[in-house]
């Protein structure tokens, strides 16, 4: 078994290889928009980064910090793991909803070319929601299922 002064050598080597690998990340990412996008369409970026800065941090962020807030304080006794698969539900349809919701938006106002938006995105994004609420339904019961079956103590000889 590692001491702990070897975990934390080793988690210092990862800490730094993910740090460095995200700046060099970051670094291609930033060489490869100087170089593709115009810039008189900075502009438009930068509204576009900033719409996604509130609606993560101001709607997406919240809800989750709110749902999460008042479902520890519905029940003292939920369990960790089923609580986090709920969570991560939560924030996968929360990030579907911002991806789907400008697009139900323009279908409802009007395209001059209806194959632009040839789908009924309202619908497509509550079978997702519907299926993800199954999905992680079904992700706790297995959980709760194996938490709560014996477990075999196996004799050898």
């Amino acid at each position: 078994m590692p001491t702990v002064t070897q975990r934390a050598d080793a988690m210092q080597i990862w800490r730094v290889a993910l740090i460095a690998s995200g700046v060099v990340l970051l670094a291609g990412g930033a060489l490869v928009f100087v170089q593709d996008v115009p810039p008189e369409r900075y502009p438009a970026v930068a509204a576009w980064l900033i719409g996604a800065l509130v609606v993560h941090d101001g709607v997406a962020a919240m809800a989750v910090v709110v749902v999460s807030v008042l479902a520890r304080r519905a029940g003292h006794r939920m369990p960790f793991v089923p609580f986090l698969i709920a969570q991560g539900a939560l924030v996968v349809a929360l990030i579907m909803s911002a991806v789907v919701v400008p697009q139900i938006l323009k279908k409802a106002a009007g395209t001059a070319n209806p194959s632009v938006l040839p789908l009924d995105y309202a619908l497509n994004h509550g079978v997702f929601v519907a299926v993800l609420a199954a999905v992680t339904a079904a992700a706790i019961a297995v959980w709760a299922w194996r938490v709560r079956r014996p477990r075999r103590t196996g004799t050898s000889g």
